[in-house]
């Protein structure tokens, strides 16, 4: 077997702590991770993982290997791509994560470009509004809008994409046209929060450089970035939403942009890998990527990156 191949496996079973999330994440059979694992320990003469019905826990000697074979597998990567004359001979897997407005309208659209590039690259995109664990979900590159709080990982900033406060023509209809902070004591809002069952803390609004939030009434919650856009589009409230995820909403009537002197925040945009020595090339190279793709979408002002 090759050894190489071993050690990505354990790698994978390592970090997931489970033979089924890494056979599912490496597309192959469990019981061909189950093998790829005992014949690592058979190799080495020692017993990786204690294995239960209910959980998969990593031995001393393991948590030792995790680390060496981590350098050694990106190591690896690093030398399959120092020789080549052209990126465009780059080949394996890459698994991203994607805010689902941002895949849909802006990223997997440019995807065939880029993948006429780099033939040789296969893609795993997930799409989700929740904050996925890059490392333990195996993720190469995630795309991440809004705050980081503390994470065991690189963030690579991109830029800042700027806010609108929306609604829909049947709903100012009914509610009217709110034209200051007051008027929002009459009018619903869209909430959405990242947990069902989580406080929305309100409309958001920047005064003298200071955050700064009103509450507001409404009777929809999501957690969803379609659902939050689907909610204003039938007339259920207001919503404030990166200019992107509008752009066409609002060019064809479908929604009309209110309070332009009260918008929320500008959020970041970061893009996270995992911390190591060497990034692989192909992760490089869809970063990069990325961040031409997106820079279309920050204004000039506002990026930071």
């Amino acid at each position: 077997m090759n050894k190489l191949e071993l050690l990505r496996t354990f790698v994978r079973v390592s970090e997931l702590s489970s033979f089924t999330l890494a056979a599912d994440s490496l597309g192959l059979p469990r019981s061909t991770v189950s093998e790829q694992v005992r014949a690592l320990e058979t190799l080495l003469g020692t017993r990786l993982f204690n294995r239960t019905t209910r959980r998969v826990q990593a031995t001393q000697d393991a948590v030792l290997l995790y680390e060496r074979s981590k350098d050694l597998l990106s190591g690896m990567d690093e030398i399959e791509s120092l020789f080549r004359a052209d990126d465009a001979d780059l080949t394996g897997r890459l698994r991203i994560d994607l805010p689902t407005m941002m895949a849909r309208r802006v990223i997997v659209p440019a995807l065939p470009q880029f993948l006429a590039r780099y033939p040789g690259l296969e893609l795993e995109i997930s799409c989700t509004d929740r904050q996925v664990d890059l490392l333990r979900e195996g993720f190469d590159c995630v795309m991440r809008i809004g705050a980081l709080g503390d994470l065991d990982v690189v963030a690579r900033p991109i830029g800042q994409l700027s806010m609108r406060n929306c609604a829909s023509p049947a709903y100012l209809e009914r509610f009217g046209l709110p034209l200051g902070l007051k008027d929002l004591a009459t009018h619903r809002l869209v909430h959405y929060v990242r947990s069902l069952g989580a406080r929305s803390p309100g409309f958001e609004y920047e005064h003298n450089g200071e955050l700064c939030f009103q509450a507001m009434g409404g009777v929809v919650t999501v957690n969803n970035a379609e659902a939050y856009s689907a909610a204003c589009l039938a007339g259920l409230g207001l919503i404030q939403v990166p200019a992107v995820g509008v752009e066409e909403h609002l060019r064809c009537g479908e929604l009309v942009a209110v309070l332009e002197a009260w918008r929320a925040r500008a959020m970041p945009v970061s893009l996270l890998y995992a911390r190591q020595r060497h990034v692989p090339r192909r992760v490089q190279v869809f970063m990069n990527w990325l961040a031409v793709v997106l820079a279309s979408q920050i204004d000039p002002e506002l990026d930071k990156a």
